[in-house]
């Protein structure tokens, strides 16, 4: 290893540097701030933990993202977190014990094995919210309406909110009596967008024309709302569960036209991009000229069983450094103010009172200094000392 080497950060590993630190800092603070104004209470999780907890009921996309160490003390199994749901979960479960509905937020760094899409950092700050205790659409809505506020607020604009719902597909393919390989390589197939292959494959399979036609036609069940239209006409007798499927988003296509007419709304009926714990509706927000999603959430039930309470619950994340580098965050400057580094009790005294007005006060250590590079400056007048404005 050269000696500039040494200096490297890994791939997909990033810092933020002050300018950056600060734009990031004042966004988070904005955000949480507007979580707590819609009644969702801060929660900080450990940023390591055993694994057996840190995974259980996350599913297996989630174990492939995780970085696994052993712990010096007692040998275990530990994971650095790469998302902060399965905690949460965690927390609702076993640590609050409401039965009642709970609204719970954070935001910290999670590091991932690999980056989420050709762009994507391995070590985001994630900041998010989760709803307990409440399994309707009206907490659904709630969270996406959250969502879309989190992303307004933070000043992105022409987003395009893509909604599908877990049971569609999972529906569809149990109607169509399929095997668990089948099941997989269409799944592969669908995440792929493999409209050919897909065709070549259930061309070779034992699968009744109708359940083929089902499954042909999800992929193709992608666009703007025309697409509810043509998904209820087409699948309108899979099963009830496809049909209820179908209903809650239809109820989100008309809720989210209302309160955010500027929102595009996309669909993807065979969307197959969720971690596998997700249970019910998903979502995805984005915006033009940046691939990957900005923002992604949806339902999630039953994952605190594992740790004793199986609870409804839907939730969302974004990355707050993804929101920073695609809008101009805006930080007051603090006026600024150069003092002299004598060693002087009145000094000291005015210096600490400017600084609890919120005036940004530094002392003058290096003689090159320029006090024209500041808004005040403090001279002293005889037993005093007054804050002047710099030319």
């Amino acid at each position: 290893m050269t000696l500039a080497d040494r200096w490297l950060l890994p791939d997909g590993v990033d810092e933020a540097l002050p300018k950056q630190a600060a734009k990031i800092e004042h966004l988070r603070r904005t955000l949480l701030n507007l979580h707590e104004s819609w009644g969702y209470q801060l929660v900080i999780p450990p940023l390591i933990e055993y694994l057996d907890s840190l995974l259980i009921g996350a599913g297996s996309d989630l174990e492939i993202e995780t970085f696994k160490v052993i712990d010096q003390l007692t040998g275990r199994l530990m994971g650095i977190r790469a998302d902060f749901t399965s905690q949460v979960a965690r927390i609702d479960a076993h640590c609050l014990k409401n039965d009642g509905v709970e609204r719970l937020s954070y935001c910290g760094s999670v590091l991932r094995t690999t980056p989420a899409g050709l762009d994507g950092t391995r070590s985001p700050i994630q900041l998010g919210a989760e709803l307990y205790g409440h399994s309707g659409i009206e907490s659904d809505l709630e969270i996406l309406s959250l969502m879309l506020d989190t992303l307004t607020q933070a000043g992105l604009a022409k987003l395009v909110l893509d909604v599908g719902h877990i049971d569609v597909v999972r529906g569809v393919m149990a109607a169509s009596g399929l095997t668990s390989e089948q099941e997989a390589k269409i799944a592969s197939l669908y995440r792929a967008k493999g409209l050919p292959e897909l065709e070549t494959y259930l061309a070779t399979q034992s699968v009744e024309t109708q359940a083929k036609q089902w499954l042909l036609a999800l992929p193709r069940l992608c666009g703007g709302v025309e697409v509810l239209d043509k998904a209820e006409s087409i699948l309108a007798d899979v099963s009830e569960s496809v049909s209820n499927a179908l209903a809650q988003i239809r109820a989100v296509a008309d809720v989210v036209a209302t309160r955010f007419g500027v929102v595009g709304l996309h669909f993807d009926l065979s969307d197959m991009e969720s971690y596998s714990y997700h249970t019910g509706l998903v979502f995805a927000a984005y915006v033009p000229g940046h691939g990957n999603a900005v923002a992604r959430g949806g339902r999630y039930n039953y994952i605190g069983e594992v740790f004793g309470r199986s609870r409804p619950a839907t939730g969302f994340s974004t990355d707050v450094k993804t929101l920073v580098s695609l809008v101009d965050v805006v930080v007051e400057d603090r006026s600024s103010v150069l003092a002299p580094a004598t060693h002087n009790d009145a000094l000291w005294q005015k210096i600490k009172s400017l600084r609890a007005e919120g005036y940004r006060v530094i002392q003058q250590l290096d003689q090159d200094t320029n006090a024209s590079d500041f808004d005040f400056q403090l001279i002293a007048k005889g037993d005093d000392w007054e804050l002047v404005k710099v030319n």
